[in-house]
């Protein structure tokens, strides 16, 4: 049985292929991506990470049932608790503190794509929600696995390839793996062919705007 996560990417692969391909993924490998370029994502994905902290807060209300709020409940762990840590431990690294990246403002692109996480879910169910959630979870995954299993994938001196490591990891993997199984278990309940247009709508736009996200990165290096 084909998984959601799968159909939905069948459904919006030029959207898919922008975000997961896009050139700042691309110069991520290669190592000649701007540092100043990637300072920045550093810095708006830690407030992006607040606010998906947030949207699975949100999940959990919206659930109907124990097990659905239990696995919002263990996503927000996972948000907070793993992927928040190996994000400030990583930023550490990089000479950029905590209460720089709490400082940060909060900018158009970061706001976009998780005011429509969070709006979709408000408007809809915890299907469009996880949806919503789904390129930036799962996404980051596929992307860093890909990076590592490239051989044009630059090792030595490659000053992303911790980031690379980080995300192509088991302990990431995991909460990846468990972001598509709850999509499966939702979509098992709720969801109808009827229904499909427009929640692969809703993936194809969160594609768009994580692409936007990555852009963001880039034009600040100029």
């Amino acid at each position: 049985m084909t998984s959601l996560i799968d159909r939905l990417i069948s459904a919006a692969p030029a959207e898919w292929a922008a975000y997961t391909e896009h050139d700042f993924v691309r110069r991520l490998g290669e190592g000649t991506l701007p540092e100043a370029a990637f300072r920045h994502y550093l810095r708006q994905d830690y407030v992006f990470l607040i606010h998906f902290a947030r949207a699975f807060a949100l999940a959990a209300y919206k659930a109907d049932s124990l097990s659905d709020m239990r696995a919002a409940a263990a996503s927000l762990h996972g948000i907070l608790d793993v992927e928040m840590r190996l994000h400030v431990e990583f930023c550490a690294g990089w000479g950029i503190g905590e209460a720089e990246m709490a400082a940060e403002p909060e900018s158009r692109a970061c706001m976009a794509y998780t005011r429509f996480v969070l709006e979709r879910g408000m408007a809809g169910d915890v299907l469009d929600l996880q949806v919503a959630l789904a390129p930036c979870i799962i996404g980051y995954g596929v992307i860093a696995e890909a990076l590592a299993a490239d051989p044009a994938t630059k090792r030595a001196g490659n000053p992303y390839e911790p980031w690379i490591a980080m995300y192509a990891g088991p302990e990431y993997r995991e909460v990846a793996a468990k972001a598509s199984a709850q999509l499966d278990r939702l979509a098992a309940r709720r969801l109808t062919e009827a229904r499909f247009p427009e929640i692969a709508a809703s993936f194809a736009m969160a594609c768009r705007l994580e692409a936007d996200f990555w852009q963001m990165g880039l034009e600040q290096s100029r």
